[in-house]
């Protein structure tokens, strides 16, 4: 099943749209963000996706500080980008003043990592980095199961205006290293391929 977009009025207000986002009887077990204004329905992450997601997490766990978390099902938003987004992996404080419940201000979180579904690898690539960078989260790991020259991890830093940089690239099989303040090596070579 492939993702579900919901449109919305170009006159509505980002409070309007997240309201919507925020009342509406969604599917249970779906994945509902808010990609540049659309809302989109996902399907749950397949086996190896959230195999990939928990082993990322597993490595995490063993460097961040106690008072970070590791969240796979936190909302985040980004209003300048019309965005609300559930990454697959989110590092951010766990001490957090906010007057809502439903998500937390992107620019909080440390890095964000998104493992690709072959559907919707498009919004992984493209629309979700340009928010995250333009947010200031300062790391974004993609693991592109589906890239077009074979599944790759590409660690994304140094947020200038909605562009991240390259800062290391891993065909699955290679070790990809998240620098400081995690330090620590991500090993590809059990990340399922298909």
């Amino acid at each position: 099943m492939s993702a579900l977009t919901v449109g919305h009025d170009p006159e509505q207000s980002w409070d309007d749209l997240v309201r919507f986002w925020e009342e509406m009887e969604w599917p249970e077990g779906s994945k509902v963000e808010i990609i540049e204004g659309i809302v989109t329905v996902s399907p749950a992450p397949a086996y190896r996706h959230n195999d990939i997601a928990e082993r990322i997490q597993r490595r995490l766990y063993s460097v961040i500080p106690e008072d970070w978390g590791i969240y796979q099902t936190l909302s985040i938003a980004v209003p300048s980008r019309l965005g609300m987004f559930i990454p697959d992996i989110l590092v951010a404080p766990r001490q957090i003043e906010t007057d809502v419940d439903t998500h937390i201000p992107a620019a909080l979180a440390e890095l964000v990592v998104e493992v690709t579904s072959r559907k919707n690898a498009r919004h992984d690539r493209v629309s979700k980095p340009a928010a995250y960078a333009s947010a200031g989260i300062p790391f974004y790991l993609l693991v592109d199961r589906w890239a077009p020259d074979g599944p790759t991890a590409t660690l994304y830093g140094e947020p200038h205006g909605d562009v991240y940089r390259p800062l290391a690239v891993a065909k699955f099989g290679e070790p990809l290293v998240l620098p400081a303040p995690f330090g620590v090596t991500i090993d590809t070579s059990d990340f399922p391929t298909e």
